[in-house]
C-alpha cells in the first residue's frame, strides 16, 4: 500500500509554505475518513516510504525515500523531478524550477485546471485513438510540443541536443530557445527534421535581425517571437537554492549567468549595440519588421489577453503563443488556462493558438485543447526527465503524456483530436 498512503508523524519536519500546509492538512482528513485507512495502517512499515509531494514542489525540499532508479519505473511526470533535484546542481535546478516574487501565478498554472472540470460523451467508438494534428503544413503524431526551454547543458552534458534526440524518438516537434547552449544547425541536424526557434529580441533591432536571418538560413519554417521579456525578475526559488550550491558561478559562466555570449545562436553577430538582453522597447512594428526581414511564419509568445489577441490579428502574425511563461516573468496570479478562453474568443479559428504553462497531465492537455488550443506546449518535464536521466528520461515523460491524453479522449467519447468540442469543458 505504500504507493498510495502516507503516514505522517510527529518527526516529519513542518513545512513554511501555507499552501503546502493546507494541503497536508486536507489530506490528513481526507485519509482520517478513507475506508482504505486500515489497509494502509496493516502495511505501515511501508505506507511511510511514499510521502504525496505538493503540486507544485515547494523547493528546497527533503527528498522522498521512494526515487525511481529508472526511466520505466515513473507512474507519471512527477516521478523525475525529485531525481533531477538530485542529480542536477542547486543553482540550475533552482532557476528552472523557480517562479517570481510569491510564486502565486506558478501555483495558479497548477491549481487553475482544476475550474475546468470535463464533461464526458459516452456510447462512442474510441477504440482507436488519432491524435494527430497539423500546423502550417506539417502533420504531427500528437499536439504535444516541446516548449522552448533555455540552458539545457544545465541538465544534461548534450543539452538541447538530446532533446532534439527525443524529440527525433518519439515524433514530437521541438522548438529551440535563443537562450539555448546549441546553435540551430546543430539541433536540426539532431532532430533530422522540422525544428521552430524561439527568439529574445534583446534591444536591438539589428541584432534580433541578424539572428533571425541565421535561423532561417538553417532551414526553421517558424519564428516564435517571445513578448513577455520586458525586465528583471525576482526569482526567490532561484536565489534560495543558488545559496545551497558550493560552486562559484564564474567557474562556468565567464560573463557572469545569462550572458547573450553563453548563447551560441548570437555567435558572430555584432552585439556592441544592445544595451540589454531584454525587449523593454519593442511595440507592435517589430512584427512588421520581422516581416520585412524573414519569411518564416511568426508567432508572438506571451499574449494573455483578448485585446492582445486582437492586436495579433491587425499586425497579421501567424499564430498566437498563449503563455506566462510558467510563472517565470511577472506574479500575476492568474492561470495561463484562465486566460486560453478569452483568447480564443478574439482570435476565432482564424490563426492557431498554442498554449503553455502548467502542464503536467494528459487531461490538462485536453482541457487546453478543448478551451480553443491547437496544439499545447510542455517545458519543466521534460527538463525533469532530462536531468534526471538523459534522454530516456525525456522519452518517457512524452510517453506517459501520450498515454494520459489517450486514455482521457476515450474516456472523453473523442476518438481524434477533431472531435474534441468547447462543450466538453465545464467554464462553470
Amino acid at each position: 500500500m505504500n504507493e498510495y498512503f502516507t503516514k505522517f508523524s510527529a518527526n516529519i519536519p513542518t513545512n513554511t509554505d501555507e499552501t503546502t500546509s493546507d494541503d497536508r492538512r486536507q489530506f490528513i482528513k481526507w485519509l482520517g475518513a478513507s475506508p482504505l485507512l486500515g489497509l494502509a495502517q496493516s502495511d505501515s512499515a511501508s505506507a511511510q516510504n511514499f510521502v504525496k509531494r505538493a503540486d507544485p514542489a515547494v523547493w528546497p525540499a527533503e527528498l522522498p525515500n521512494d526515487l525511481i532508479k529508472v526511466p520505466k519505473d515513473a507512474v507519471n511526470v512527477f516521478d523525475f523531478e525529485p531525481v533531477a533535484f538530485k542529480n542536477v546542481p542547486h543553482a540550475h535546478f533552482g532557476y528552472m524550477a523557480s517562479g517570481v516574487d510569491d510564486e502565486v501565478t506558478l501555483r495558479a498554472n497548477r491549481s487553475s485546471f482544476q475550474k475546468f472540470p470535463l464533461r464526458p460523451r459516452r456510447m462512442r467508438d474510441v477504440s482507436k485513438i488519432d491524435m494527430s494534428i497539423e500546423l502550417f503544413g506539417s502533420r504531427w503524431r500528437t499536439p504535444i510540443i516541446m516548449a522552448p526551454t533555455g540552458g539545457n547543458k544545465a541538465y544534461d552534458p548534450l543539452g538541447e541536443i538530446t532533446v532534439a534526440r527525443a524529440a527525433k524518438a518519439r515524433g514530437h516537434l521541438n522548438v529551440l530557445s535563443a537562450a539555448g547552449a546549441s546553435t540551430i544547425e546543430d539541433v536540426i541536424a539532431a532532430r533530422g527534421g522540422e525544428v521552430w526557434f524561439q527568439l529574445y529580441a534583446t534591444s536591438s533591432l539589428e541584432v534580433a535581425k541578424s539572428v533571425v536571418r541565421r535561423v532561417e538560413r538553417a532551414g526553421c519554417p517558424v519564428l516564435e517571437v517571445t513578448i513577455d521579456r520586458n525586465g528583471g525578475r525576482n526569482q526567490e526559488t532561484f536565489q534560495r537554492l543558488k545559496r545551497m550550491d558550493p560552486r562559484v558561478c564564474s567557474s562556468c559562466h565567464i560573463d557572469g549567468p545569462g550572458s547573450i555570449r553563453e548563447r551560441p545562436n548570437y555567435d558572430g553577430i555584432d552585439i556592441s549595440g544592445m544595451k540589454s538582453a531584454q525587449s523593454a522597447n519593442m511595440t507592435w512594428d517589430f512584427v512588421k519588421h520581422m516581416r520585412d526581414t524573414t519569411n518564416m511564419k511568426i508567432i508572438l509568445k506571451g499574449v494573455l489577453t483578448e485585446e492582445d489577441a486582437a492586436l495579433c490579428l491587425k499586425y497579421g502574425v501567424d499564430g498566437v503563443h498563449v503563455s506566462n511563461h510558467g510563472g517565470r516573468s511577472e506574479d500575476t496570479g492568474r492561470g495561463a488556462i484562465e486566460c486560453l478562453p478569452e483568447v480564443a474568443n478574439a482570435v476565432n479559428k482564424k490563426i492557431p493558438i498554442l498554449f503553455d504553462s502548467g502542464v503536467r497531465r494528459g487531461s490538462d492537455i485536453f482541457k487546453a485543447l478543448t478551451l480553443g488550443a491547437t496544439a499545447v506546449c510542455v517545458g519543466r518535464p521534460y527538463l525533469w526527465g532530462l536531468g534526471a536521466f538523459g534522454q530516456p528520461g525525456v522519452e518517457r515523460v512524452l510517453e506517459l503524456l501520450e498515454e494520459e491524453l489517450s486514455g482521457t479522449m476515450k474516456q472523453m467519447g473523442t476518438a481524434s483530436i477533431a472531435d474534441i468540442r468547447p462543450e466538453m469543458v465545464y467554464r462553470g
